[in-house]
């Protein structure tokens, strides 16, 4: 049965989607079978995978708001033991067109059912706000990982997000837990780099991977060719990074 993980940050540009894509394909090149599930409008995660949301027949839209079935959605990709269920441009809308329907907090929940079977792990990409989408995303889930970007503001709204996660708890899904933080766009040059780790690890102690995720021109240009940065270049270091953090992630689950 597949270990479910949410991506979430409700702050822009932390490294959320990055962090979904590249830990998904770095899990799929260790042997293991992943799903990227995809319920960001922006679909950063879709093209990321190579996928043209544009082109997809059925996508996390059509499971959220017309409950359809979530395999006819998944779309194997290029790279070893990855799938994707993508966005779509209308998912944006669909907060307001689920906010009627009964138990709408469980919609996604009960769409993985079929398939957690067929997976070893799930990585959702959510978007990046705390409404019902991100709401369905955390019913469903096992775990949280948060990217947090190593720069000023870091721990801006990150208050909101643990409100949201405790309430899911309390109400949703009791067995909801955070797994860790990621340190995104980490430059170990830099005195506030240092500053920022140190206040992050006082928020969340115990928590914070001990694999950083550096500033990479590479990870930066690989989204554009619709590949993984472990794909797109193998040995620079963001690669390297994500590989090491997602053996860190293995080993502290079986730890």
């Amino acid at each position: 049965m597949a270990k479910i993980f949410a991506v979430s940050n409700q702050k822009g540009g932390v490294g959320k989607t990055t962090s979904a894509v590249n830990l998904a394909a770095a899990f799929g090149a260790m042997g293991k079978r992943v799903l990227l599930i995809d319920v960001d409008p922006q679909g950063n995660a879709t093209s990321g995978v190579g996928v043209d949301r544009r082109k997809v027949k059925y996508s996390s839209y059509d499971v959220l708001v017309d409950e359809h079935p979530l395999q006819d959605c998944i779309i194997k990709t290029e790279f070893k033991n990855l799938s994707v269920v993508p966005s779509s441009l209308d998912l944006a809308a669909a907060e307001l067109e689920i906010a009627d329907k009964e138990k709408r907090e469980a919609i996604l929940k009960n769409a993985l059912l079929p398939v957690k079977s067929d997976y070893d792990y799930v990585f959702i990409d959510c978007p990046p706000s705390l409404g019902l989408v991100t709401v369905n995303a955390l019913t469903c889930t096992d775990t949280v990982l948060i990217p947090i970007q190593c720069e000023y503001y870091a721990l801006e709204g990150l208050a909101q997000l643990m409100n949201t996660v405790r309430r899911v708890k309390r109400v949703y899904n009791p067995h909801l837990d955070i797994e860790g933080v990621i340190l995104t766009m980490y430059d170990g040059r830099l005195n506030l780099t240092q500053q920022v780790v140190n206040e992050v690890k006082k928020y969340f102690p115990r928590r914070v991977y001990s694999t950083p995720i550096p500033r990479g021109v590479r990870i930066s240009e690989a989204p554009s060719f619709g590949q993984p940065v472990i794909y797109y270049d193998h040995s620079c270091k963001g690669s390297k990074a994500y590989m090491d953090l997602a053996k860190e992630i293995i080993k502290k689950e079986r730890g």
